[in-house]
């Protein structure tokens, strides 16, 4: 390039007298706007558009800052710049300064969620752990903070750029948020709409504190471990359902999957436990429709004696009262820990109520049990 192309090339960019920014991307918030030496002629034209605002700064000092309009760039119009540079009378020759161009619409379906699960402690299932996610939308809110404080000396200054440091911030403002709401675990899925609300107010202020206003949040979910999900719907159930009921029906099922194990002696007694329940219960549900008529006597045979009356016991759960159940019945119950050795247990001849590891016949419930010496020949 010779001397006069380089004259040529000054002189076009030393005299540009039109100062705008098109915004052909989604994602740019901050563009400076680029001219040889940052030089403005004196009496340039300053455009800005719906959506924007121009921030002058001088020697990394904020000057002036202006809304959407065009502008006639003297000294009228830059008050601040023009006590800075110290003109008194006016200036006639091109002026320095940077300028740029902040976009002021709001930046829609922005994504956050936890990078680490968030420990939080229950009152019913101890420590647990969950995760959450949502969207949020921003604007900036104060053009010069945003510039002095976040943007700095980038010419280029994107979403991408300043999201990681915003979904840090919400992350941690989240989990803080979650923590002092101390609701039971199973209330934070089903209120996602209160917490969003009560977060997006907790989170304002730092947003604003770098000229950034906090529009929108949104909690899309909560998740939390399968095992743990698993036990909350358990917990539900028994909330609603009779207790007594549940555990009934509980012993049932524990005594089919029992008599199904037929390689197994603990399977066979399971069986004929339920066999002798269940012959109780017709007889006692045919007693009444008898009418009190008295069996007749078989001939030609020597009748049976008559069967073993089961022993039947009842137990506290919760400080409620439940039964009576057989022994099997009991032990179904102990095996899936719907009772352990501290319950009480009574059946009738027993003076008080006691634990079950201080019954005799059940200390078998509790394993380890061996047989007593034999006596000397």
């Amino acid at each position: 390039m010779d001397i006069f192309s380089k004259i040529k090339e000054k002189l076009s960019h030393e005299f540009i007298d039109i100062v705008e920014w098109l915004d052909y991307t989604d994602d740019t918030i901050a563009h400076r706007f680029e001219r040889y030496q940052n030089e403005i002629k004196n009496g340039a034209k300053l455009i800005v558009r719906e959506g924007q605002t121009a921030v002058f700064v001088n020697e990394g000092q904020l000057a002036d800052v202006f809304t959407p309009g065009t502008y006639d760039l003297t000294t009228k119009n830059l008050p601040i710049l023009a006590t800075l540079k110290g003109w008194k009378y006016g200036f006639n020759s091109p002026f320095k300064a940077e300028v740029y161009f902040v976009n002021t619409h709001l930046f829609t379906d922005e994504k956050w969620g936890t990078k680490n699960p968030i420990t939080l402690s229950d009152e019913r299932f101890g420590l647990v752990e969950i995760r959450a996610f949502g969207t949020y939308a921003f604007k900036i809110a104060d053009a010069g903070k945003f510039i002095v404080d976040i943007v700095g000396t980038d010419n280029n200054f994107t979403n991408f750029e300043i999201n990681e440091h915003l979904k840090s911030l919400i992350a941690t403002r989240f989990t803080d948020t979650v923590g002092e709401a101390n609701l039971p675990i199973e209330l934070y899925a089903a209120n996602t709409s209160e917490l969003s609300d009560t977060c997006q107010e907790v989170m304002k202020p730092e947003f604003l504190s770098v000229g950034i206003s906090l529009e929108k949040f949104y909690i899309e979910n909560v998740s939390m471990p399968e095992d743990l999900k698993k036990e909350i719907f358990e917990y539900s159930r028994i909330d609603k359902l009779d207790l007594d009921k549940l555990t009934k029906f509980k012993t049932a099922k524990a005594i089919e999957a029992a008599a199904k194990n037929e390689g197994g002696t603990a399977g066979a007694g399971m069986g004929m436990g339920m066999g002798f329940v269940l012959a109780q219960q017709m007889g006692g549900m045919m007693a009444p429709q008898m009418g009190g008529q008295q069996p007749v006597a078989q001939t030609g045979g020597t009748m049976p004696p008559p069967m073993p009356i089961a022993v039947q016991y009842f137990y506290a759960v919760d400080g409620t009262q439940q039964g009576p159940v057989g022994i099997d019945q009991l032990k179904a119950l102990f095996a899936n820990r719907t009772i352990n050795k501290e319950s009480l247990v009574w059946k009738q001849g027993m003076a008080s109520w006691a634990a079950l590891q201080e019954v005799e016949e059940l200390k078998s419930f509790l394993g380890g049990n061996t047989p007593p010496p034999l006596p000397d020949n």
